[in-house]
């Protein structure tokens, strides 16, 4: 595996070629995309600040509360007046719920677990703001990720890991349009979080100390309660991996996830089971012990590179949870609709939906849609005249 040469450092973040060009810049009312419409003030960018509406009419109680929200949008506008730029508030509800929320509930009903920020990063962020950038008369599209825009000796623009490693965010970044590359800035991607705090509050800046949002945005409370509110519930089976034996009952696939081994409703409960398989069709939650949930590679699907295909390496890194370190990994077969890996060692429940992050050290390669196993499964025995309910 080669590993690219690090580019100069220096206390500041360092600007493109371009200074004096004009620049969307995505403000959410937070403290790092704050800063980032600040930074780019001073380094002699012509700023439009702008702000992604998500937010329904009818907006729940405890949804859009921390990010994107109507009061984020009221301290975006007040922080734009601060830095001396002018401000707008796009409209994207609809491509939010297109894009974000019916595929998020999609992917439950068919077992799976979906990374929304993935997806709005993806489909919305990355792409209608590049294209509102463009009508704008705009260069340069800049957030406030932490993440380092790279020129590599040939010129082109890769995507690095952000300095750091506790506010990383490449992992949300894999699906970005590989042609978007050059016209995307990250300001604040060669800074530490604490620093970003400091350069808020040297600023004057109002949002210097508000808290980072931590839930998914449009989810009041639980993801299962969100779910189950908007999926119907179906009485089904728990089998065992290695016999097809009724060992308990459920309300539905959509409410586990793989890997799971607590609030199983199993009927003997001091018996520890992980969730190994989910199977919508035919309503069935398989669970076995721990080493029937490790995966000693996987298939994904979708996938999107930031660099020529013929130059993938063949053995590099991949990141399967975003909270998760990176793990080393053969690559089996890539091409331009997947790829399949195999883990130097095997990992543990590795979960369909979810992103497969692909890097060469620092650097982001792209990624793809883990698909689940294609394994046999064994014989449906039939179940007990009298099965014990799971919810009693």
């Amino acid at each position: 595996m080669t590993t690219p040469t690090p580019p100069s450092l220096s206390s500041s973040p360092s600007a493109p070629a371009g200074a004096g060009e004009r620049v969307l810049c995505a403000m959410s009312g937070g403290v790092d995309s704050s800063v980032t419409a600040s930074l780019l003030k001073e380094q002699g960018y012509q700023v439009i600040g702008a702000m992604m509406r998500f937010w329904p009419d009818d907006k729940r109680v405890d949804t859009f509360d921390t990010c994107c929200s109507p009061d984020a949008a009221y301290e975006a506008r007040r922080v734009a007046e601060q830095v001396g730029v002018p401000f707008y508030l796009l409209d994207y509800r609809e491509q939010f719920q297109r894009h974000i929320v019916g595929p998020f509930l999609d992917e439950y009903a068919r077992g799976r677990t979906p990374n929304p920020c993935v997806n709005c990063n993806t489909k919305v962020k990355f792409d209608e703001l590049v294209k509102k950038a463009k009508m704008l008369g705009c260069r340069y599209v800049a957030t406030g990720h932490y993440v380092k825009r790279v020129e590599n000796a040939r010129g082109e623009v890769e995507f690095w890991r952000g300095d750091d490693p506790r506010k990383d965010q490449t992992y949300f970044l894999w699906g970005t349009p590989r042609d978007a590359l050059p016209y995307i800035l990250f300001p604040v991607g060669e800074l530490e979080k604490p620093r970003v705090r400091e350069i808020a509050e040297e600023r004057g800046l109002l949002t210097a100390r508000k808290p980072e949002s931590q839930n998914i945005c449009f989810v009041p409370g639980k993801v299962q309660d969100f779910v189950a509110e908007h999926l119907p519930q179906a009485q089904g089976f728990i089998r065992e991996i290695a016999s097809g034996e009724v060992v308990g009952e459920h309300l539905g696939t959509q409410f586990y996830t793989l890997g799971q081994k607590k609030g199983l409703g199993l009927y003997q409960s001091h018996v520890v089971r992980h969730v190994v398989h989910l199977d919508p069709a035919t309503n069935t939650v398989w669970v076995g012990d721990y080493d029937d949930c490790l995966w000693s590679g996987l298939n994904a699907s979708a996938a999107n590179y930031l660099m020529d295909l013929a130059d993938l390496p063949r053995e590099l890194d991949v990141q399967v949870r975003y909270r998760t370190k990176p793990v080393k990994a053969r690559v089996i077969r890539a091409d331009e609709h997947g790829f399949e890996l195999e883990f130097m060692e095997p990992q543990f429940a590795v979960a369909p939906g979810q992103s497969a992050v692909l890097y060469d050290g620092p650097r982001l390669l792209g990624g793809g849609l883990i698909e689940d196993h294609t394994r046999e499964l064994p014989p449906l025995k039939p179940a007990p005249k009298r099965p014990r309910s799971a919810v009693e």
